[in-house]
């Protein structure tokens, strides 16, 4: 059947259910309307002056020549080119306008509700047999069940077919759209419960059979620019391939024309990727990834059924499988009615014989498909708990990379706060760090200012010991002058004696009159000259004394000084003894105790007391055997004139 012949059928529709009284004829302004809906859908040029002429009237009657069809066949159809417009829309005006007068469901909600009875009306007419009124034969009838529920994923059951065809023989011959819609709708065709599995299973069967759609389902394409694999929905049909990004349709991403010319070739695997094949084309080679070994196998066969059909220019899979049907059932028809025919009644017996021995034939070709299809079916059962066992399996290692993740974040999360504490334990490092550097610019300074300090002490000791080496130098000269002295003094003892003795004693006699010496110096303190003598010593002892006393003085400054430096360079030698954070008590050298407290060291205000007292001592015993030398030294004095 050609393209027009296929738009005829629901051009037929149309135009019966305008023929309110059933008598063929339609009025001129309801055939201008459906010439207009029809141009409009089939994007043809409105050419309503050519319809006006066609039936025109005039003396001698109207000129349409036999009507509305040479118009539609010379002015519609002819203009009307596959391609050029949506034929489901087309379907679908017809569809719309005979519904509303011919199809009345006496059930509300069966499985010709909504969508549903446009599609089957759509399977209809093209499963339905090319001579008017249109109607379906029980053998197209079945075959279109059977695509549904294999769809469905059912096994077919035709004995609601067979119920049918026993009680009512008028259905026999072929039903109509409307008695087929109203079957199905009471369940004498099918038997489903479940609305929605028989809603998606005809719409599959109307992808494939309506749209002409021999393959369609998700696949992975190698891209020709970025080389890198995507996921598209592949819709295959006789002379074309579709990709869209979702099996919704919205968005196209690309088509492949096959022609001639084009090759499907299976490649190997790479990229790791598996199931490769390919279409060669005269421009590009398309690349793509099948789910399994079975999907590829299915779509290589689509495709070489697709370029098979464009070698021979055929459009549709399923109008070239109807035709074959067709053909199959005439032929069958043939050899059935020669078979029939009178021979000799010596041979009826063993015609029917032979007619029951086909049907046996039959019955055991029907036996080994429903085995074969038992089988395929086990091996189908079998494939599908191979599959759930790979499922566990693959679940069973989700569940352990799940498990293992979640230790490994936790073992992350461990990291991190130990990670955090040495950050916390780095600071507090680093604060210690910066107060100990702290403490040693701190102790830098004071060691700076106690060298300052003991640089200046030195100073003062040297100055001290220069004076104290001028005092000593100073004093031996003293004491050298003392002895001296006192070396002297006896000399002038006995010369004061002898002058005394010789002033007492007369001159000789005869003898001329000595020379004197020089009488005594005397002290302005001596009223007489006996005095003389004993005040004549206190003057040396007093000075004597006076110098001995200062020496004491000096010696004792000189003591302080040294003591004070001794302390100085204990307490320089602590301060330059560098100190580390890890020293522990037992590696130090054990302190000397020299405090009186046992139980702690003495403090600076402490050692300082303690200084100032002994050194308070010291000059006070100095100061006493100082008092009690120059004593004596006064009792020697006071007693030696006397001796």
């Amino acid at each position: 059947m050609d393209f027009k012949s296929e738009l005829l059928k629901s051009i037929w529709y149309a135009f019966t259910s305008l023929d309110a009284e059933h008598c063929g004829k339609v009025s001129k302004s309801q055939l201008k309307v459906l010439s207009h809906n029809l141009y409009t859908v089939l994007n043809i040029p409105h050419d309503a002056v050519t319809l006006e002429k066609h039936f025109q009237d005039d003396d001698s009657g109207p000129v349409s020549n036999h009507g509305y069809m040479p118009y539609l066949n010379n002015y519609i159809l002819a203009k009307a080119q596959e391609g050029t417009f949506n034929k489901e829309m087309f379907d679908e005006l017809c569809w719309m306008m005979t519904s509303k007068k011919k199809y009345k469901p006496s059930v509300e909600k069966g499985l010709c509700s909504g969508k549903n009875s446009f599609k089957l009306f759509c399977l209809f007419n093209l499963l339905s047999e090319d001579h008017y009124p249109l109607v379906m034969i029980p053998q197209e009838v079945e075959y279109l069940l059977k695509k549904i529920s294999t769809a469905m994923n059912v096994d077919w059951d035709g004995n609601p077919l067979e119920d049918l065809l026993s009680q009512d023989a008028s259905v026999q011959e072929g039903m109509s759209v409307w008695e087929f819609l109203e079957f199905m709708d009471t369940g004498h065709l099918m038997r489903t419960d479940c609305m929605e599995t028989f809603s998606l299973a005809l719409d599959e069967v109307f992808m494939e059979m309506y749209h002409n759609v021999l393959k369609k389902g998700y696949m992975q394409k190698k891209g020709h620019l970025r080389k890198n694999w995507q996921e598209r929905w592949f819709v295959l049909k006789p002379s074309l391939m579709e990709y869209y990004v979702g099996e919704d349709l919205r968005e196209k991403k690309g088509e492949i024309s096959l022609d001639q010319s084009c090759v499907v070739e299976t490649i190997a695997d790479k990229e790791g990727k598996r199931c490769l094949f390919c279409v060669k084309t005269p421009g590009r080679t398309y690349e793509m990834s099948a789910s399994d070994l079975k999907q590829r196998v299915e779509w290589i066969q689509a495709n070489q059924t697709a370029l098979k059909l464009t070698q021979e220019g055929k459009t549709s899979l399923h109008q070239e499988l109807k035709l074959r049907r067709r053909d199959q059932r005439e032929s069958r028809s043939r050899s059935s009615s020669q078979t029939e025919e009178p021979v000799a009644q010596e041979q009826s017996q063993d015609l029917q014989q032979e007619i029951d021995s086909i049907i046996q034939h039959q019955k055991d070709v029907d036996k080994q498909r429903k085995e074969k299809e038992q089988q395929e079916k086990e091996q189908q059962l079998e494939l599908q708990r191979q599959l759930e066992r790979q499922l566990e399996v693959v679940n069973k290692e989700k569940a352990c990379m799940v498990a293992q993740i979640a230790q490994m974040e936790q073992e992350a999360t461990q990291c991190k706060e130990r990670i955090e504490g040495l950050v916390l334990t780095q600071e507090k490092l680093e604060k210690s760090l910066n107060d100990q550097i702290l403490a040693r610019l701190e102790e830098e300074t004071k060691r700076k200012d106690l060298e300052r300090r003991l640089e200046e002490e030195q100073q003062k000791v040297e100055q001290l010991l220069s004076v104290h080496k001028n005092t000593d130098s100073s004093a031996l000269k003293e004491k050298e002058e003392e002895e001296q002295e006192e070396s002297q003094q006896p000399a002038v003892e006995e010369q004061a004696s002898s002058s005394t003795v010789s002033s007492l004693t007369p001159p000789p006699e005869g003898g001329s009159q000595p020379h004197t010496a020089d009488p005594p110096i005397l002290s302005p303190m001596a009223s007489t000259p006996d005095q003389a003598p004993q005040e004549l010593p206190r003057l040396p002892e007093k000075k004597k004394t006076g110098e001995r006393q200062q020496r004491h003085l000096e010696k004792a400054k000189l003591l302080d000084g040294q003591r004070d430096l001794k302390q100085w360079n204990v307490q320089f030698n602590r301060l330059m003894t560098p100190i580390t954070p890890g020293d522990r008590i037992d590696h130090r050298p054990p302190a000397k105790i020299s405090c009186p407290k046992q139980d702690r060291a003495l403090t600076s205000t402490e050692f300082i007391t303690k200084f100032q007292s002994n050194h308070r001592k010291e000059g006070e015993e100095e100061e006493s055997q100082s008092q009690a030398g120059s004593q004596s030294d006064q009792k020697a004095s006071a007693d030696g004139p006397h001796q």
